[in-house]
């Protein structure tokens, strides 16, 4: 497994970094942090899917996305800062596993190869670019468009092609939409009629792609 942040350092360095992360496992709907948490730790993915949620001004939670095999999160926490707190709360949607690692080895590699920065701000950039085109999406383009972009964008985190499941629940469809549960059941009914998904008890087999991407742009 190789995740972007490692991407240009030697094997060998690789491999002394993991030398020293730790490996943690986590069971289905554990969480891994809580918002507000201290911020210490950077946990690289190598199994199972996670989810990111933040919490919103009258006390819900709204999930923001939802990370795979060979994404990371937690990465704030290696720009340091006086008391860096976690800014989200992630959580285990199936059985996981991460490599952690703390910040003060980071910086020892961060140290040898002063590159790895460069790359983490890379990082950083892409997401701010990702959550601004989000934002731009929910002032200008339709809810129906935006339930089945984010769709598919968590079924590529689950696999490829027909038949791949998206195990979420249509709220949290809705959260990563920007719009509401009544909205997404629409959506969801009206491509079981076109039979491009099939529903289920908390999740949606994708049965054509294409169709719904052409739907979504």
């Amino acid at each position: 497994m190789r995740w972007p942040l490692l991407e240009g350092i030697g094997d060998d360095e690789v491999r002394e970094l993991m030398s020293i992360a730790r490996r943690r496992r986590f069971a289905r709907g554990e969480v891994v942090f809580h918002e507000r948490d201290p911020a210490d730790t950077l946990h690289l993915v190598s199994k199972g899917r996670f989810a990111v949620r933040i919490s919103t001004p009258l006390g819900d939670t709204a999930i923001l996305t939802v990370l795979g095999p060979g994404d990371m999160f937690g990465e704030l926490a290696l720009l340091g800062g006086e008391d860096p707190r976690r800014s989200a709360t992630v959580s285990a949607l199936e059985a996981g596993e991460t490599m952690s690692v703390h910040r003060i080895d980071f910086d020892g590699l961060r140290d040898r190869h002063p590159e790895t920065a460069d790359v983490l701000i890379a990082i950083l950039a892409g997401q701010v670019r990702r959550l601004s085109g989000h934002l731009v999406e929910a002032l200008y383009v339709p809810a129906e468009k935006r339930v089945r972009r984010r769709l598919l964008e968590v079924a590529s985190r689950y696999g490829e092609g027909p038949g791949t499941v998206v195990p979420l629940t249509q709220d949290d469809l809705a959260d990563l939409a920007g719009t509401s549960r009544a909205t997404v059941n629409r959506v969801l009914r009206e491509e079981e009629e076109r039979g491009t998904v099939e529903l289920g008890r908390g999740r949606t087999t994708i049965r054509d792609p294409e169709q719904i991407a052409r739907r979504g742009r």
